[in-house]
């Protein structure tokens, strides 16, 4: 069916839209499964595993897919976010198929950690930078302003209440990324074209980005920690020594449990008992970068199919489209090359 969607394909053969999908499913089941009943068995090792969870059609009911980290192919894909997932998979692999991995990225989902530990003790769970940085910006960064902010209202501190307003990207971001921002808008840069047939102006950059940042940090004690513990996590990321890395990520656990502030004191927990997982990064660089590029696909296949009812025949397209080029913002029909 190349890159065209069912009901594009169905307009230019003049067939019915369920016809071609039958067609394109017996090509699927033709490619990834044997005799329709099974998924085949990978052909290749791998040293790395990602694993992920992401949401149905319906939004409430949840599947979990397992990816190769070196090729990005979806090995497998069940419904749930539970161990079962993970040992019904390692089953379909089998354990000598396993003993060639070395390493499993995932999220905080203590499931799949445990699942991957109890069958295969030698594989080393990693949790990257950005499943931390993500909790942190969530549940630390936005909880902290919003209570900051209520604080200073309830205070009558309403200018100080109003500085905190709109503040949450300048509070994720990185000095270096505020720093280019800035000199993107003195460059004059268009962020947005206007039109003149409709007296449209263009949108430009705007500045004073890292001067908002800096007089933030100066105003708030908690505001500045964020910006400490944020900083120190860039560069924990950043060490290939274990031993620095765990230096590094225990004096950040300190920091948050002396604020005596609760956002600060979980993320501090957080990091205390997914330790090994975190400082294993220094040594085996898995980046979610490829986890994020399936979860792009599964989103541009979900819209275009319409939520794709038929979980079987958007499991299998989601394992097709993992092989193929993701091209973003793609023209027209196009989802890959």
């Amino acid at each position: 069916m190349g890159t065209y969607t069912l009901k594009q394909v169905a307009e230019i053969t003049g067939l019915g839209k369920n016809t071609v999908k039958a067609i394109d499913l017996k090509r699927l089941k033709e490619l990834y499964t044997i005799d329709g009943e099974v998924l085949k068995k990978p052909e290749d090792y791998t040293r790395y595993l990602g694993i992920d969870e992401f949401k149905l059609h319906d939004g409430h009911k949840y599947a979990t897919h397992i990816i190769d980290m070196e090729t990005g192919h979806i090995l497998w894909i069940a419904h749930g976010k539970k161990k079962q997932v993970v040992y019904d998979f390692i089953e379909h692999v089998g354990l000598k198929w396993m003993d060639h991995v070395e390493a499993v990225a995932c999220d905080m989902n203590s499931n799949y950690q445990e699942a991957f530990e109890e069958k295969c003790e030698h594989i080393q769970v990693v949790f990257d930078h950005f499943h931390i940085i993500k909790n942190f910006n969530d549940k630390v960064i936005n909880e902290v302003r919003k209570d900051e902010q209520n604080r200073l209202k309830n205070e009558g501190n309403i200018e100080a209440a109003a500085a905190l307003k709109k503040t949450r990207y300048i509070l994720m971001s990185s000095r270096e990324t505020l720093i280019r921002k800035d000199n993107e808008a003195r460059n004059g840069k268009i962020i947005k074209e206007g039109s003149s047939l409709f007296n449209i102006p263009n949108i430009t950059r705007k500045e004073g980005h890292e001067v908002r940042y800096d007089e933030l940090l100066k105003e708030n004690a908690l505001i500045f920690t964020l910006d400490v513990v944020k900083e120190k996590l860039r560069y924990a990321y950043t060490l290939n020594d274990e031993s620095k890395m765990a230096d590094e990520i225990s004096s950040i656990v300190e920091i948050c449990q002396a604020t005596k502030n609760k956002h600060f004191q979980w993320f501090g927990r957080l990091l205390d008992n997914h330790f090994e997982g975190i400082i294993a990064h220094a040594t085996i660089k898995i980046s979610a970068g490829k986890i994020e590029g399936i979860n792009n696909k599964i989103k541009t296949l979900r819209r275009q199919g319409y939520g794709y009812p038929d979980d079987e025949y958007f499991f299998l397209k989601l394992i097709d489209a993992s092989r193929k080029t993701y091209v973003r913002n793609v023209p027209s029909h196009k989802i890959c090359d």
